[in-house]
């Protein structure tokens, strides 16, 4: 499974929220693989993202795009968030090309992620689905928006008080909204979060709670 599959949200507002990454298989072919996740990088690099990362040296807020360059490793997990849908089909035609020997996963609306296939060339392995969130779900944020911000972070890293604190210091203009989806992005070390989907539900909370 992946950590970038339980994300909340609209169909409306996930319609520009999609993620691309690469891992090895870590029993079979991982060995001998920094080299290539390095290949992978230096693809999405050429195309528009908004957000990247490697779960093991941190997303490019927190540690910088070279120190996730130099980083590499044989058991790296590399992510690339992107807003749009035919950038996503341009990178995976270029990824279906070099042949890496990575297993590739994207996420997002399945219909769009099938259609991103489908433009590449290729036909989709797997499907994954989320079954949802259950147990104590009272425990949760009652607000959608702070539980939509939240689980783009997979691992639970952007904290929902964070989310709370970071909408009172937009509406006492201390930050922009912009700032506040960078702080809270950086706060995901796998480099997921979307921060321009985040600073647009901040907005929408912005205006909830000034209304």
């Amino acid at each position: 499974m992946t950590h970038t599959l339980h994300r909340h949200g609209s169909a409306e507002n996930l319609q520009n929220d999609y993620i691309v990454f690469a891992i090895a298989a870590q029993t079979v072919n991982a060995k001998g693989k920094a080299r290539v996740f390095a290949e992978f990088f230096k693809i999405i690099e050429k195309y528009n993202y908004a957000f990247c990362g490697d779960m093991k040296t941190g997303n490019e807020y927190a540690v910088g795009r070279e120190a996730i360059r130099q980083g590499f490793r044989d058991n790296s997990i590399v992510h690339a968030v992107f807003t749009d849908k035919e950038e996503v089909a341009r990178v995976l035609k270029e990824l279906a090309e070099a042949d890496l020997g990575l297993s590739i996963v994207v996420s997002g609306i399945l219909e769009h992620a099938d259609a991103c296939c489908r433009k590449a060339g290729i036909q989709r392995h797997t499907i994954e689905w989320s079954l949802g969130i259950h147990g104590n779900t009272q425990k949760l944020p009652q607000d959608k928006e702070t539980l939509e911000i939240s689980t783009m972070c997979g691992h639970g890293m952007v904290a929902f008080s964070l989310i709370n604190h970071m909408v009172k210091e937009i509406r006492a203009g201390r930050v922009t909204t912009a700032e506040a989806a960078r702080e809270l992005a950086a706060q995901c070390h796998c480099g997921v979060v979307n921060p321009e989907r985040t600073s647009q539900l901040l907005q929408a909370m912005v205006t909830e709670y000034n209304n």
